[in-house]
């Protein structure tokens, strides 16, 4: 079994810091891999510009995802990832401060797994940080691969009509 990998997409190093530090503390030991802003998180997710060449099947177990990003915010990112078959599947959290209802029911409206505000104490983030990594990275069963491809012949299979019934005249 390979290591599970997280992806945090945060553009406020003192977040970032913070979130390690939480990792640390409640001994989640998963590689923590950063992009401090959406360009850089979808070149990371897509292998592009200074990601190009980089494994795609390197996907991460768990992205966690801050709204306010600069160059490309982070329902542009969620909304990209949601319509690659790639990242359809994929388990994304919002990870962030506020709690503003329009932020709340654009990200579920994207396809956000789930939305967790960052408390103000530590050892609240840090009780947070740990009940996500339990979840996220020991109790969820993640689709298996080729899920997208599964379901897109489940899709194509939809599509079709059954045969009409024919009565007898």
């Amino acid at each position: 079994m390979k290591p599970k990998k997280i992806l945090l997409i945060e553009d406020r190093l003192q977040d970032v810091k913070l979130t390690r530090r939480a990792f640390e503390k409640c001994k989640i030991a998963n590689e923590v891999v950063v992009a401090y802003d959406g360009v850089e998180a979808l070149d990371y997710l897509f292998g592009r510009g200074a990601f190009s060449g980089r494994n795609l099947e390197d996907k991460p177990t768990l992205i966690l995802l801050d709204l306010k990003l600069p160059k490309v915010n982070g329902l542009q990112v969620l909304r990209e990832l949601r319509s690659s078959e790639r990242y359809r599947w994929q388990p994304i959290v919002i990870l962030i401060s506020s709690r503003e209802e329009e932020d709340l029911i654009n990200g579920y409206n994207l396809g956000a797994n789930s939305y967790v505000c960052k408390p103000i104490r530590f050892e609240e983030f840090a009780l947070a940080v740990q009940n996500l990594g339990m979840y996220w990275l020991l109790l969820n069963e993640p689709p298996p691969s080729g899920r997208e491809e599964s379901a897109r012949n489940l899709s194509a299979a939809g599509d079709r009509q059954p045969p009409e019934k024919t009565t007898p005249s």
